[in-house]
């Protein structure tokens, strides 16, 4: 079973511990865990780009050539980035992947030439980041983050996933799940479990059905 670190970081005060002193009181304590590692390594290196510029690419059709700020990434110019997505435009915020960075599938983003004209890394979608199937344009990313900062950290996309053998917790079910495992961890350390919000929202009146 994998467990996220910030979402049980929703569920009970888990201030000054790290996701190995988490997993660590979960082996010693409760259960085996099997496994620790970063969610998403790749995009601590994938950065906020704020596209400045758009324009068609001089010699194909279907290519966009783009000006990119990426903040001290950069060195104090813009990237020029050739995209093929057409909902690219300017004054969105994208995730970008800059010559040196390797991406899921093992795809390193070097400088190449695209139709003679440079390009300096690449505007990525969600499926190239392996965070969805979607592949359908560019990723725009939501907010105003500052240009060259982490993506990871613009989402707030840093996390840990803990894995946890299966086997230790078949006696177990009321630790098949995130709040359980806090409820855990809150004894364990001693710490506040947060309580869950169970309201439920208001509704209008004049539903077609019985209730």
């Amino acid at each position: 079973m994998k467990i996220s670190y910030r979402w049980l970081a929703r569920h009970v005060d888990l201030a000054g511990l790290s996701a190995e002193e988490v997993a660590n009181d979960l082996t010693i304590h409760t259960a085996e865990v099997e496994g620790l590692e970063p969610f998403a390594p790749w995009l601590a290196d994938v950065v906020v780009g704020h596209v400045l510029e758009r324009a068609k690419h001089p010699d194909a059709d279907k290519l966009i050539l783009c000006k990119v700020d990426v903040g001290a990434r950069g060195e104090g110019q813009l990237v020029q980035i050739v995209c093929g997505a057409s909902n690219v435009a300017q004054g969105q915020r994208v995730a970008v992947a800059l010559p040196g960075v390797t991406l899921p599938g093992e795809l390193k983003i070097k400088k190449s030439k695209i139709r003679g004209v440079e390009s300096q890394g690449m505007i990525c979608s969600e499926r190239e980041l392996a965070l969805s199937d979607e592949h359908e344009g560019i990723w725009v990313l939501p907010g105003t983050s500052a240009p060259g900062t982490p993506v990871a950290q613009a989402l707030g996309l840093e996390d840990w996933v803990i894995e946890i053998d299966n086997k230790s917790l078949t006696h177990r079910p009321d630790l098949w799940g995130h709040r359980g495992l806090a409820r855990e961890l809150a004894a364990i350390r001693g710490r506040k479990l947060h309580a869950l919000d169970l309201s439920l929202p208001k509704t209008g009146s004049g539903a077609p059905y019985p209730v």
